[in-house]
């Protein structure tokens, strides 16, 4: 029980991270500001937003230093990186300092980079803790970090006025990941070791269940009660302490457990705990089939044998006329799931690409929608709401990522493969989009729906990745398929800040303080709005061949998925390897 409690500690420690460290959701927050005070264009506002993604190029850096330093020290240097960059900013837009662009720009590179080592660290206390269910643990734990604007824009109201809102992200920034490091630090240095850890699947998934519903009302209270934080310092402190409350909740699964391990005893039957009985990890069931596929897609000799490449399933003549009809969709496919893909065997996969192109093309593009959001409210005449759609984007991103959850629960009810799930998560996309471009009324519903699409695909690509192409060189694979990240946020960002520019000198202009000119009326981000649906088309043209090119082999995973092990076996874990974000 020592080992128990020790590791679903770590897993509130992972929880209080993520929560306070996705600094970069707010950017929209105090971007006007910092476009006002460093008198810049919006071409030049872009870069800087380009240059916190750019900081995720950078995981690599991160890993490696897992491999030189103790994790509690590589931690700590991520929250030390996070106060010196945020820091600077906030004596920059506070006046206190005077700096030039390229300086500024490098710090917003350092935030990105302290981000993602933060993001690494949450990883691989998911993967050292967790042996089985890993799917789960870190689709709890990254959907919390959907909800870290939503918070920040509560403290924000709690410790500042409303004149001085915009600089205290700024200070949040720095100062609330350090802080929530610091809370994490004891669970992590008390974290057990391999042979104490007793890990059952259906066990476990009984108090995962437990954690997202708890998640899932903690996204409710922040969503619809952080409107009221606005009215009044007191409000605003109330419910940033609701809001503490609710995060230190995660810590009492420890003591909880006893009372779950009773409740499978004597209610097992019950529908809820049958109903999620049969989780099982992904990670290890990619390893266990890997062998068995290879086997069967290589009978025979060196041919491979694809047998459900198509729904007929290519049992008789029939079928295999039709599966000729699509032989060019299926070129070039992936033998099994869980297959180990190095970097160049990866970026020659046909499946990879449609990947890429549909995370470049779909999340990316609602990420670079949230950094905007400043300017967008602005031009319509709603810079009032700013914080408003900060927070509904913020936590249906936290929902959509609580979502990606899904297919682990429901796996034993409906077998539909993971990248299918993809495919429907991106299609709120171009709706909003084209409904944004329509109407400025649908500020609110386009950013719900961005938020809940992107968030999804956020966090379900974790999985999707290491059932792809493994999950020995996740951390590897992972990090070239979010360099979309930081080429998606100059193109499209640029691309809106261009027509921004152009709309604003051609209308009539409005002059701020410093002389700044910005574009006013619905014109401003229509034609952005138009292009970002159609980019947005192209992501669930690609996902959509990506689910027909793997869907026989979540079939075939599927039947042949192994029983959970006994509770109470002892399951030795091999040292992961160190992820980046």
């Amino acid at each position: 029980m020592e080992g128990q409690s020790r590791k679903w500690m770590v897993a509130a420690a992972t929880v209080w991270i993520q929560a306070f460290t996705g600094t970069n959701f707010d950017f929209s927050a105090y971007s006007s500001d910092m476009k006002a005070v460093m008198r810049i264009s919006q071409v030049q506002l872009n870069y800087l937003a380009t240059a916190s993604d750019l900081g995720k190029a950078l995981g690599w850096s991160s890993g490696l230093a897992l491999l030189y330093l103790p994790l509690p020290v590589v931690l700590l240097l991520a929250a030390a990186i996070g106060v010196a960059a945020y820091g600077a900013q906030w004596l920059l837009i506070t006046g206190r300092i005077s700096l030039s662009y390229f300086p500024v720009f490098l710090l917003c590179l350092l935030a990105g980079c302290s981000i993602c080592w933060f993001n690494t660290v949450c990883f691989v206390l998911c993967i050292r803790n967790f042996s089985l269910n890993r799917s789960l643990a870190l689709g709890l734990t990254i959907s919390f970090n959907g909800l870290s604007a939503s918070l920040y824009a509560l403290a924000a109201n709690a410790v500042s006025s409303s004149s001085s809102s915009t600089s205290a992200y700024l200070l949040l920034n720095a100062a609330l990941p350090l802080l929530a490091s610091t809370a994490a630090l004891l669970p992590i240095l008390r974290s057990p070791s391999s042979a104490l850890l007793l890990d059952s699947s259906s066990h476990d998934s009984h108090i995962f269940v437990v954690l997202h519903i708890l998640a899932f009302f903690t996204g409710l209270y922040l969503l619809f009660l952080n409107s009221f934080s606005s009215s009044s310092l007191t409000n605003a402190r109330l419910l940033l302490a609701g809001a503490v409350i609710l995060l230190l909740l995660p810590a009492c699964v420890p003591h909880l457990i006893c009372a779950c391990d009773w409740l499978r005893r004597n209610i097992y039957s019950s529908s809820l705990f049958s109903f999620i009985g049969g989780a099982v990890d992904d990670f290890e069931l990619q390893k266990q089939l890997v062998g068995s596929d290879e086997e069967d897609s290589t009978a025979g000799g060196n041919v491979i044998r694809n047998d459900n490449d198509c729904d007929g399933g290519g049992d008789d003549a029939d079928a295999g006329q039709h599966c000729c009809s699509c032989r060019g969709l299926m070129k070039d496919k992936l033998a099994a799931l869980g297959e180990e893909h190095s970097v160049s065997r990866l970026v020659r996969r046909i499946d990879f690409w449609l990947y890429y192109v549909a995370y470049f093309c779909g999340a990316t593009v609602g990420l670079v929608y949230s950094n905007n959001l400043g300017q967008i409210a602005e031009s319509l005449g709603k810079d009032s709401q700013t914080t408003t759609l900060i927070t509904v984007y913020s936590s249906c991103s936290f929902f959509g990522r609580l979502l990606s959850s899904a297919p682990d629960f429901l796996r034993e009810k409906i077998h539909f493969a993971r990248t299918g799930w993809l495919a429907v998560a991106v299609v709120p996309l171009p709706v909003a989009f084209f409904l944004l471009a329509e109407s400025g009324d649908a500020l609110l519903a386009g950013t719900a729906l961005i938020g809940l699409s992107s968030g999804f695909i956020f966090s379900a690509a974790v999985s999707v990745t290491s059932e792809l192409f493994g999950s020995n060189g996740l951390g590897v694979n992972h990090n070239i398929l979010i360099t979309n990240i930081p080429l998606g946020s100059l193109l499209y960002g640029l691309l809106a800040a261009l027509i921004y520019d152009a709309n604003g000198k051609t209308m009539v202009p409005v002059l701020l303080r410093n002389g700044m000119v910005v574009c006013m009326g619905r014109k401003c981000y229509a034609k952005t709005f138009l292009w970002w649906a159609c980019i947005s088309l192209v992501s669930l043209a690609s996902s959509l061949a990506l689910y027909f090119r793997t869907k026989a082999l979540y079939r075939r995973a599927a039947r042949r998925r192994p029983r959970p092990p006994p509770a109470g076996e002892q399951v030795v874990e091999p040292e992961p390897e160190a992820l980046a974000n």
